[in-house]
């Protein structure tokens, strides 16, 4: 018996990448992006290593189409500042949807991803599109589909 831990090499990891598509249209944005954070980690795997990019690249369409809970199409805010005295800008999730109908859900998932150099690896693997046609059809990516019933990521039939 080996008492020695199984630690998976580079290019073990970048062998056993594989693309996924979420389908965003009428699903929560927190629920949703949790989901997505988890493959993007890679915590889906056996081999799941915290300090490395074990995940799988992940596209997401229809991000338009994604609903928040609540009053939060009017009190969610989102903030920038450049620095300088009084240059604070809040734009709110509505109005944020209009302009740049994206950034919430990449916005939502990068809060769920490690702050640091690994998790902008990490979140380089996300793909996000407003409507239905995405450039990635030649790596033939997975369909995945969120169950209702335990709000877990599965593979359509």
């Amino acid at each position: 018996m080996s008492t020695k831990t199984y630690t998976p090499t580079a290019a073990e990891a970048d062998a056993g990448r594989q693309w996924y598509i979420i389908d965003a249209q009428g699903q929560t944005l927190g629920r949703l992006a949790t989901l997505i954070a988890q493959y993007l980690r890679g915590k889906n795997k056996p081999t799941f290593t915290p300090h490395m990019d074990m995940g799988d690249f992940v596209v997401v369409i229809n991000a338009d189409k994604v609903v928040v809970t609540g009053a939060k199409t009017t009190d969610k805010n989102y903030y920038s500042h450049s620095g300088y005295l009084g240059s604070l800008k809040t734009v709110p999730f509505n109005e944020m949807m209009k302009k740049h109908p994206t950034f919430a859900v990449e916005a939502a998932v990068r809060g769920m991803l490690p702050r640091n150099k690994l998790g902008a690896q990490m979140l380089s693997k996300l793909k996000v599109y407003a409507g239905a046609k995405h450039p990635h059809a030649a790596q033939k990516p997975t369909e995945l589909v969120v169950n209702p019933e335990n709000q877990t990521l599965e593979v359509a039939r």
